[in-house]
């Protein structure tokens, strides 16, 4: 009972009624009912109560029920004659109640939601409800106050300017003090501060605390995070013959949060119903699924060690297969240093293709909100979720991401990555209190993982580190870009270089084309805006200064993600890029990386293509790869596919 909606029922939206052929306060009043909610009517004003007092028979309230709301807009666009006719003439018998009225007392019968006294009764009634949250239906007129120009028409909310008539008729109506000679002049008019009205409102202001909106930027309680050593069990290299995910690599960096003193109640992990999938159903034993009421059965996997716990304490929430609602969530969680002045920590974990592409409104309006929090877009990639096709195969949130502003988007290769990219998020938005937030798109592909080389950190975090270095043995060499999974592949691809073509390769991990792409953009401004001061060098240039060759970056996203960088490549360097444009298919991963052209042989193809372009091998070397590799040439472009 802390809680109240007030919804304006003008019948209308921006080109015509909302349920013209029927009744949106009725509508809202059963979804609200049916959920459980105390509903408070509000739609007539009080010049209809001497009409419905009379109404012995209830003929009229009849007719109130019996027309729909497209009729009932009409009554308010025209005037009193027309209301007596469409309205009151429905019946002999309520055309005779009101036939001592005039038009104009007609026209003055007014709706409920534009009577102060029946506005103030209606709040006062759900402030004071105990038991239920309650909803406010109340009925008013759009453009009231417009006359002719707009008031009930379809129109209203494209009308810009009024007539010296209807402006007229707006003054008569709410009793404004100009003159008709004025009126053309549209003064502003101020009542002195003495009078009942203004000290009203200045009354309402003071005990609201203040004349404009507050809002907190920071909590005034400060917390500590831990040391990147903290997630020292994804550091390291994996063991001989030991395999994970990235997925994997992310639950075992929520561990030591969880069982962090200050900072464990503050995490709060959102699943729409895939935590199995993801991994992390040992968090359901851990920490619980919050459930208000408890658990009132037994769970059928009670007998095993990761079973369903529902508890009144739990800490997940599990939100089922609704990407908005985690995302509202979420972003409770992630402005709640704002409006409770508590720092919360939340990780919302989904699928990456039901991400951004259907709550990229949200993530936007979380952006604005500075929200601060983890985004993790689990079995992400256009080839990594082999089998499920184009519903779940995702190759542009990346993409998505990169639009909103204060959103630093990762796609990390390895488990070191992982924690480098959490441990600085969490740097930012929970010590710092940085208005940021993180999108990380993690992978469910098992693979060995190679362990943090110390000295990388902060290019981890600006999106770029040479991962391998080219084979001094050989004159030519190339520099292999790749991301998420397909930075393997850039790998395997530097073996075949060096094998097959006695080319070097350096191999760079670049787990933020963005960030790199926002970097380039930001030392390009300076150097607009301060063409005599020293010129600022972007990162990605700075990295490849040293590394002669040509490049090719290779993603599991479309190819605008790593184009972003094209200018910041060093001049004179030719820049191929391998993407996954196209829509998404079911297969294995080899074949969908070979049918996208994405994997270690067209990448190996990519690299010999640019060094031919720069004069360094002949052709005839290019044509010879596609022939070793069984390339088709003639296959459709995976785009169009």
């Amino acid at each position: 009972d802390n809680l109240i909606f007030v919804v304006n029922c003008n019948l209308q939206r921006l080109d015509g009624p909302v349920r013209g052929n029927g009744k949106i306060v009725q509508e809202l009043e059963g979804e609200f009912r049916g959920s459980g909610w105390n509903v408070i009517k509000l739609l007539w004003g009080s010049y209809w109560d001497p009409l419905l007092a009379r109404d012995k028979d209830g003929t009229l309230r009849r007719i109130m029920m019996e027309m729909v709301d497209g009729d009932y807009q009409a009554c308010k666009a025209n005037d009193g004659a027309f209301v007596r006719k469409h309205f009151f003439g429905r019946d002999p018998k309520t055309l005779e109640m009101v036939a001592r009225l005039s038009d104009d007392d007609i026209w003055r019968l007014n709706r409920g939601g534009h009577d102060p006294q029946k506005v103030y009764a209606a709040y006062h009634a759900a402030v004071n409800h105990t038991g239920q949250p309650t909803v406010l239906l109340i009925k008013t007129v759009k453009g009231f106050g417009m006359g002719k120009s707009g008031e009930g028409k379809n129109t209203a909310h494209q009308t810009k300017k009024l007539t010296d008539e209807d402006i007229k008729a707006f003054r008569d109506r709410f009793n404004i003090p100009v003159p008709d000679e004025d009126i053309a002049k549209l003064p502003f008019i101020k009542p002195a501060d003495n009078t009942p009205e203004m000290q009203y409102l200045h009354g309402r202001r003071a005990a609201l605390g203040g004349y404009l909106p507050q809002r907190r930027t920071k909590a005034e309680e400060a917390l500590a995070v831990p040391e990147l050593s903290a997630f020292q069990s994804v550091l390291e290299p994996t063991a001989e013959g030991r395999e994970i995910s990235t997925t994997q690599a992310f639950v075992r960096c929520l561990t030591p949060l969880l069982r962090d003193p200050a900072l464990g109640p503050r995490v709060v992990p959102i699943l729409v119903d895939e935590a199995r999938t993801f991994g992390m159903e040992g968090l359901f034993r851990q920490i619980g699924i919050y459930a208000p009421e408890g658990q009132k059965y037994t769970p059928v996997d009670r007998d095993q060690v990761m079973y369903y716990r529902e508890d009144k304490a739990g800490q997940i929430l599990q939100e089922g297969i609704n990407e908005a609602g985690g995302m509202c969530s979420w972003i409770a969680a992630a402005t709640s240093y704002s409006t409770n002045n508590r720092v919360m920590i939340p990780f919302y974990v989904y699928y990456s293709m039901f991400g951004l592409q259907r709550i990229g409104d949200l993530a936007w309006a979380a952006g604005d909100m500075q929200a601060r929090g983890f985004l993790l877009g689990g079995t992400s990639g256009r080839t990594t979720l082999n089998g499920e096709g184009l519903q779940h195969e995702d190759g542009h949130s990346q993409l998505v991401a990169g639009t909103i502003p204060n959103c630093l988007s990762y796609d990390p290769s390895f488990a070191h990555e992982v924690a480098v990219i959490i441990q600085d998020g969490l740097k930012r938005m929970v010590e710092k209190q940085e208005n940021v937030f993180y999108y990380l798109t993690l992978l469910n592909e098992n693979y060995a993982q190679p362990g943090l080389r110390a000295g990388t950190e902060e290019e981890i975090i600006k999106g770029m580190y040479l991962l391998q270095d080219a084979d001094k043995a050989h004159k030519l060499s190339v520099n292999l870009l790749g991301a998420g999974s397909i930075l393997r592949e850039s790998m395997a691809a530097k073996e075949l270089l060096e094998a097959d073509w006695g080319v070097g390769a350096n191999v760079w991990s670049c787990p933020s084309f963005n960030q790199l792409a926002r970097e380039g953009q930001d030392a390009e401004r300076h150097n607009l805006l301060h063409p005599t001061g020293e010129q600022r060098v972007a990162f990605v240039t700075a990295q490849l200064n040293g590394h002669a060759g040509p490049v090719v970056a290779s993603t599991d996203y479309v190819k605008a993600l790593p184009e972003q960088i094209r200018a910041y490549i060093p001049k004179g360097r030719t820049f191929k890029v391998l993407g996954t444009d196209g829509f998404g298919r079911s297969d294995f991963r080899y074949r969908l990386r070979e049918h996208f052209e994405i994997n270690r042989h067209y990448i190996v193809v990519a690299a010999l293509k640019a060094l031919a372009e720069d004069g360094h091998v002949p052709l005839a070397k290019v044509a010879e790869a596609i022939a070793k590799y069984g390339i088709d040439t003639n296959k459709i472009n995976p785009l169009y596919a």
